[in-house]
């Protein structure tokens, strides 16, 4: 059963047509950069994969069960070691993705490269969009269009705020003639994996099948009036994914103790050093260390995993310990293909 505040059809050419967790382990050595949105500053690519590793030790991978992959952990600034903010649920071998930033196609190929079969790119065709930054929706045409070019027969199933059904209508538009010439050429492409189906979604259940419930919350994104955080429920897990968000009392009433917290953050002392204007921009936008550790504390997550981390200039550890200074909780810092 597939739940949706709304659904659209399929498109032609040119139109849109879990138990209490810990990390399990990492997939590469990928390294994070103390970079900031607007303000990134590079960290030497080993000493971070050293950190990585110490933050959560390889096993092997399970094939049953639920996991979560962090696809891309970045920000707006293009840092080759974090790629644009995308997570993958895995469960029972079906991947379901939230956001599709820079990158989130060959971060999908690298995790099905190193052990986690269900991101294989032509398996890719479920997506929840928090909201319609760019930095979390530019990989939505490769998205659209690589997993088809490698032979997805199934549509892209997307699933986002009002304004998603536009922005894949103008992408599908926008690439008609890729479309079209791969369709009427030389080249034996299928008739249907470039489709589109899109589901503009209300606050509420919008999607449930064998697998997995999953319940979409409104979160406070600044001067977006929509833009959603997402909460996963399995057989074996639940996770809640933040977006991107200022403090809300919807990241404590979605997690109530769940297995994995997915939460966007930025550095609190590092946010002192920032000019007005950017201080006035990160206050409404998103959540600092301080006011994470407040909501973890009433949240209670098994284990708080940091994404889109704004540092500015600080490191991964200091970020950590001014967690640890409001909650005694298991934090991680998140790191591109990690899987917990």
């Amino acid at each position: 059963m597939r739940i949706a505040g709304g659904a659209g059809a399929a498109y032609r050419p040119g139109m849109i047509s879990f138990h209490r967790c810990c990390a399990v382990a990492i997939l590469s050595a990928a390294a994070a950069c103390s970079s900031g949105e607007h303000a990134a500053t590079a960290t030497a690519g080993a000493a971070m994969a050293g950190a990585a590793m110490a933050d959560a030790p390889a096993t092997d991978q399970p094939t049953a069960g639920t996991r979560l992959v962090l696809l891309g952990t970045g920000t707006p600034n293009p840092d080759p070691d974090r790629s644009g903010p995308a997570v993958a649920v895995v469960v029972n071998g079906e991947p379901y993705l939230v956001d599709a930033g820079p990158g989130v196609v060959r971060r999908a190929a690298a995790a099905a490269g190193r052990g986690v079969e269900a991101l294989e790119v032509d398996r890719l065709r479920t997506v929840f969009i928090t909201h319609l930054h760019s930095d979390h929706t530019l990989g939505l045409p490769d998205l659209i269009f690589t997993p088809w070019v490698l032979e997805r027969t199934a549509p892209l199933e997307v699933y986002g705020p009002p304004g998603v059904r536009a922005m894949v209508e103008h992408l599908s538009e926008a690439y008609s003639e890729d479309v079209r010439i791969r369709l009427e050429g030389l080249e034996p492409a299928n008739r249907s994996g470039y489709r589109v189906i899109a589901h503009e979604v209300e606050p509420g259940v919008v999607f449930q099948d064998a697998n997995v419930r999953v319940t979409a919350f409104a979160v406070s994104h600044g001067s977006w009036e929509h833009a959603y955080g997402y909460r996963f429920e399995t057989a074996d897990r639940t996770i809640v994914v933040s977006g991107d968000t200022a403090p809300t009392e919807a990241i404590v009433e979605a997690c109530r103790g769940c297995d994995v917290l997915v939460h966007e953050v930025y550095s609190a002392s590092a946010f002192e050093g920032r000019e007005a204007i950017w201080q006035r921009y990160h206050a409404s936008f998103h959540t600092s260390s301080a006011e994470l550790a407040k909501l973890a504390e009433r949240a209670r997550p098994g284990v708080l995993v940091l994404y889109h981390q704004l540092l500015w200039g600080s490191s991964p550890e200091e970020l950590l310990a001014e967690i640890r200074r409001g909650w005694d909780g298991d934090v991680r810092f998140g790191r591109d293909l990690q899987v917990y």
